[in-house]
Parts: structure tokens; C-alpha cells; sequence
């Protein structure tokens, strides 16, 4: 699978994976920081980013993207990496550590762990800001909006804002992907190292979630202080930190 990434640092590699209507550049603040130790391959989901899209005949779900995922990574010649990601790409860090692919997987706020009406909501939220997305980084994806996805919308550089809009409009695999998180369930029992971490400031998948996640795990799930659903823009160092530390313990 042909996918676009972002290549920086060397070490093991890690790999990284955003989540719905982003891009790679979602983990820049926190790239050079892994890359001190890492080899880091910050990716565009297929359908995402600049990234073409699935093959046809193919689904858009979260197993699909996580073979893709693997298929790229098999390409590359790269085995048994680490994986870090956010909400779609937490729970293709899980899907990944329940196949015994990789060495660890960190999970930020991963998806399938909501109820009815919690995804429900969520769905709403982000279809919204999809619709919005059109017309550029408007006060719909600032502010207030903004807010559902970071708990710091002022830290966002105008520049990311402008970059994270264009990635959203433009995500071809946006809607199919949304409507497949319908029939999403956690993956199976991981047989790789895991760490889940939520943000103490999720707005749209609330830190309740982690509750359940934590069930599923068998384990506590750490809590992003400061940091609402892409923490990577609210609290670098801390969600670096913890990739590295669960990197470490693998």
C-alpha cells in the first residue's frame, strides 16, 4: 500500500497514525521530540492526507486501515515497530497489538470504546466540522469548535488550522470511514504491549470512555493532564513522554 509519510530521527521505529479527517502533520509538535530516539513515520491514512485512496472493492473500516497500515509497513521493510496513535489511530494501534505485530502500541483517546448515543454525538460533532471544513480554517474550526478537539485552541498556529482544514475537507475516506465506526467493537485481547492514555479534557470522546477502555485492557489508563482530543497540540512534552515510556518498557 502506497501511502504518504513523514520520515525524521533514527532508532526503532515508530510508527504514527492520526485519526479521522487529519493528516501526519497532526504529530509534528511532538516529531522531533520521539525522533531523539526513533525513527519516526508519521503516515496519511489511505483516503487521508495526501494519500490515495483505498483500493476499490475495499471497505473503509478501521481493520481495513489497520491492513494498510501493516501492508505499508511490510513495504518498507519495517518489522515489529512501535505504534502510537490518536482516536481512529489509537484503535488501529490496538487492532495492530491484538495481531502481535508490533512491539508496543500507545493509544491517545482511541476510538470503540463509546456507547449509542456517545457515538452518536461523536459522529454528529465530527460531521459538522467536515461540513465546515469547506470554507477553511473559519471560526468553526477556532475557538469555541476548536475546543471539542484541544483543550488549548490558542496554541493552534494559524497555519495549522488553515493545513488541518484543507486535510478534513479533502479526506475522501471521511465519510465511509465515519459510518463504519457504527458496527466498531474493541479489538481482540492485545498480544503486544499496551498503553492507553485520554485526554483530561476530551470534549468529544469524553474521558468516561476510558473507563471502559480500561476494562477491556485489564489495566489503568493514564490521564493526559491538560489535554483535550489531540493532545499532541496541547501538551507536547507530556504526550511525547508517555510514547516513550511505553516504547521503553516493550
Amino acid at each position: 500500500m502506497e501511502l504518504a509519510f513523514e520520515r525524521r530521527g533514527t532508532g526503532a521505529p515508530l510508527i504514527l497514525i492520526h485519526g479521522i479527517g487529519h493528516h501526519w502533520q497532526a504529530w509534528l509538535p511532538v516529531m522531533d521530540r520521539l525522533a531523539a530516539s526513533h525513527t519516526v513515520i508519521a503516515i496519511d491514512l489511505p483516503g487521508f492526507g495526501v494519500s490515495p485512496g483505498l483500493p476499490e472493492g475495499i471497505p473503509y473500516t478501521a481493520e481495513s486501515l489497520a491492513d494498510a497500515v501493516e501492508s505499508f509497513c511490510e513495504r518498507l521493510g519495517v518489522r515489529e515497530p512501535h505504534v502510537a496513535g490518536n482516536s481512529l489511530g489509537g484503535y488501529i494501534a490496538l487492532e495492530l497489538a491484538s495481531r502481535g505485530v508490533l512491539r508496543s502500541a500507545t493509544a491517545l483517546s482511541p476510538a470503540g470504546f463509546w456507547s449509542r448515543a456517545e457515538l452518536l454525538y461523536a459522529q454528529a460533532v465530527l460531521r459538522t466540522l467536515k461540513a465546515g471544513s469547506r470554507f477553511g480554517a473559519t471560526p468553526l474550526l477556532s475557538g469555541a469548535s476548536a475546543g471539542l478537539l484541544v483543550a488549548h485552541p490558542s496554541r493552534l498556529a494559524p497555519q495549522a488550522l488553515s493545513a488541518a482544514a484543507q486535510a478534513l475537507s479533502g479526506a475522501s475516506g471521511f465519510d465511509e470511514t465515519l459510518e463504519s465506526f457504527a458496527g466498531l467493537m474493541p479489538p481482540a485481547p492485545p498480544k503486544s504491549p499496551i498503553t492507553i492514555a485520554w485526554g483530561e479534557h476530551d470534549r468529544l470522546l469524553l474521558r468516561r470512555q476510558a473507563v471502559r477502555a480500561a476494562r477491556w485492557s485489564g489495566q489503568r489508563v493514564k490521564l493526559l493532564k491538560g489535554c483535550g482530543h489531540v493532545p499532541m497540540s496541547d501538551e507536547p512534552e507530556l504526550v511525547a513522554r508517555v510514547i516513550l515510556e511505553s516504547s521503553a518498557i516493550s
